[in-house]
């Protein structure tokens, strides 16, 4: 089992690392506006799309409504347009709409801070329930993405199959000072170094505490 002492090491580690990589952008969003709200609907953005696409529909989105009540005044062809180009963007136009009437009707406009009352809102899933809870409220969550998913597996934190599966593990493992901060730290570090498919094996600042049996010092 992996050691407390080693975990520590390796978050260490990447945070040094972390400080020369770009943000993830939901990360930078929350850091300018500590909004729920807005933490909300950029992850909802984000997803299956590349951060500089989601950053810049973000901002030309909040500069329209930064708020539930002012976002279903927009007409769904309207949010599509301003969205446009990020991924589904037909389908999150929608989604993001269907949210916020939600926020109106059930919670006085106020984003939940519980994740089970997140996991109620149509299309929100465990991810993005996390970081709200974490960016937005900076209360204690961890979000696994793919990275975080594949990184914890090659360090043997965990042995799990799906990221769902991955968060309740890390849940018992992990120190909750690094509960979202894991998110922003591997996720960068995935985005850079430890790819899914070709990971850097040679550049690695952490290769001596991973155990991936395709590992290759010879990829950089």
């Amino acid at each position: 089992m992996t050691s407390q002492k080693e975990i520590t090491t390796v978050m260490r580690l990447l945070g040094k690392e972390y400080k020369t990589f770009t943000k993830p952008i939901v990360t930078e969003i929350s850091e300018v506006d500590r909004n729920p709200f807005k933490v909300l609907i950029s992850t909802v953005l984000s997803l299956r799309t590349k951060d500089d696409v989601t950053a810049k529909a973000s901002y030309r989105l909040f500069k329209e409504a930064d708020t539930p009540k002012k976002m279903v005044k927009l007409s769904i062809k309207k949010i599509e347009k301003i969205i446009y180009p990020v991924g589904f963007y037909k389908t999150k136009a929608l989604r993001i709409k269907e949210i916020c009437q939600i926020l109106i009707d059930k919670y006085d406009s106020i984003v939940p801070d519980d994740i089970d009352e997140l996991l109620k809102l149509k299309g929100v899933g465990r991810k993005t329930a996390n970081l709200v809870v974490g960016l937005g409220y900076e209360r204690p969550a961890i979000c696994v993405d793919i990275h975080v998913h594949v990184i914890t597996n090659r360090l043997n934190w965990v042995k799990t199959k799906t990221p769902d599966k991955t968060e309740f593990a890390l849940r018992k493992l992990l120190p909750k000072k690094y509960g979202i901060r894991i998110n922003d730290y591997l996720v960068a570090y995935g985005q850079n170094i430890c790819t899914t498919a070709y990971p850097k094996c040679g550049k690695c600042v952490i290769e001596k505490y991973c155990k991936y049996e395709n590992k290759n010092l010879e990829r950089k």
